[in-house]
């Protein structure tokens, strides 16, 4: 699904990005600020599972 799963975390402009929107960025931004980790695993056309540890 994702070719640079790197860049999922960050925004880009209107049509330049993955689709996740600001709110991925958000989310990694807030997990981050209390000590946390947010990670994705994916497995190309089956699933893609995002992990929030705090």
């Amino acid at each position: 699904m994702f070719s640079n799963l790197s860049t999922i975390f960050t925004t880009k402009p209107t049509g330049q990005g993955t689709g996740l929107g600001l709110s991925l960025s958000l989310s990694y931004d807030i997990v981050k600020a209390h000590g946390g980790e947010l990670k994705v695993e994916t497995r190309p056309g089956e699933e893609t599972t995002f992990i929030i540890t705090l």
